[in-house]
């Protein structure tokens, strides 16, 4: 049998082409790979070399940068090969290597900046996993921004991509240290910074200047591929940016039976924040999803779960599991599991453990005064009352559903605010 913890250090090589060319209706796009010239530690020298492999260690993989061509269809700009974020990377972008890249940290690093395109009004952090986000949040520094993020899960955040808005400064890298993260990647890196991070010497430093103008990428469309296991492809657009901000939220409507319903109370200005900063992170999260938000930073994410109630009732448990994990390492250095193994030895109090249990329940995990973000329409009203019972105040969904009068008396019935986007985030 293959030696197994080797198989995570190997470099698979690929038979993919050097360049790629795809001509649509006669527009004509010319990709080349990418491959960076990066000092091996195993061979004690520069090595050109692609991708590390691709999902796995038995796939291999191929990134390609766009050289020439673009693509108009309608009139829709899609692609513009002299400007780029994660396929633009260079040798010299890469402020310290670590191990050999490989396709998951490029397109976690990938889908964050997608959620931070439009976190661009301050400084804001978002922690990727598995093309999740697992926190983010807005700050008044970098640093703020990374602990509102990382305490949403801590635990999830482990070997984690962190990426930054703003320069990544001592603060920040003071603050991250103590944790250990696969990738970090920011518009620039104070020298301090990196000499903390360095710590780590398996960490990728990934400097992407054009983060600067992040906020630029919220408008442009791209064009979606995906390979079926046939051979055959899917295309499609990447959806516009619609949702620029609070006049574009409806307050919640629905006429059932000649009957219309509407929502009595609309958001506060505080909850209007973080009705937009949920959505602009909902759209980096795998459906069906829900999130809940408070004062600008996730509290907790439910990803890719099948029906609508589930994943709210998981999101749910996930904030009480990280919500007393946190109190647990914060007081006593340890996380909960470690704690409770430890009090079932004898070796802790267990009434500590009690204590934080009971904290948690009354706290509701952090969600009270939060709202809940839903990438589809709830096709019944258990979602919002699984959401409103742990004390969630707003509600911004998509609406159309058949039952969104059901989901109105809901919110009314508890004073819970609830504004419809007329935009559904589904991802895939």
């Amino acid at each position: 049998m293959e030696d197994i913890k080797g198989m995570y250090k190997k470099i698979v090589k690929d038979n993919f082409p050097d360049t790629i060319k795809i001509d649509l209706g006669g527009q004509v796009l010319i990709y080349k790979k990418k491959v960076w010239n990066i000092f091996d530690a195993d061979e004690k020298c520069d090595v050109e070399r692609g991708l590390r492999y691709g999902e796995n260690p038995d796939q291999p993989s191929a990134m390609y940068e766009m050289i020439n061509g673009n693509i108009t269809l309608g009139d829709a700009r899609f692609f513009d090969h002299d400007t780029g974020l994660v396929s633009k990377i260079t040798e010299k972008d890469m402020l310290q290597v670590g191990k050999h890249p490989g396709k998951i940290n490029l397109t976690d690093v990938d889908n964050g900046l997608n959620i931070l395109k439009f976190l661009d009004q301050k400084p804001a952090c978002s922690i990727m996993k598995h093309n999740n986000p697992c926190g983010a949040a807005y700050g008044s520094t970098s640093a703020e921004a990374f602990e509102k993020a990382f305490w949403c899960d801590r635990i999830a955040a482990f070997g984690g991509a962190v990426l930054f808005t703003k320069t990544l400064d001592v603060e920040t890298a003071k603050a991250m240290v103590p944790y250990y993260f696969e990738v970090v990647c920011a518009p620039e890196f104070e020298g301090g910074a990196i000499d903390i991070l360095k710590k780590w010497k398996n960490l990728r430093l990934v400097q992407i200047k054009e983060i600067e103008r992040l906020g630029a990428f919220k408008t442009k469309r791209t064009i979606d591929f995906k390979s079926l296991m046939d051979g055959g492809l899917i295309l499609q657009e990447s959806q516009p940016y619609r949702i620029k901000g609070r006049d574009d939220l409806k307050p919640a409507e629905a006429v059932y039976k000649g009957e219309t319903y509407r929502i009595k109370r609309m958001p506060t200005d505080d909850e209007y924040r973080d009705m937009l900063f949920g959505w602009y992170v909902e759209s980096g999260v795998s459906s069906n999803s829900a999130l809940f938000v408070k004062d600008e930073a996730t509290v907790a994410i439910g990803t890719g779960e099948q029906d609508r109630v589930g994943v709210v009732e998981i999101a749910i448990f996930k904030a009480y599991k990280k919500f007393a994990d946190t109190e647990v390492f914060r007081k006593y250095g340890v996380p909960y599991a470690v704690f409770k193994l430890e009090a079932a030895q004898g070796r802790r109090d267990m009434k500590d453990l009690i204590a934080i249990d009971i904290y948690t329940r009354d706290h509701n995990a952090g969600l009270q005064g939060s709202v809940i973000v839903s990438d589809g329409f709830f096709p019944f009203r258990d979602g919002v009352d699984a959401a409103i019972k742990e004390g969630a105040r707003g509600v911004i969904q998509p609406g159309g559903s058949e039952r969104d009068y059901e989901v109105i008396e809901a919110c009314n019935e508890k004073d819970v605010a609830m504004v419809f986007a007329g935009q559904r985030l589904f991802k895939h």
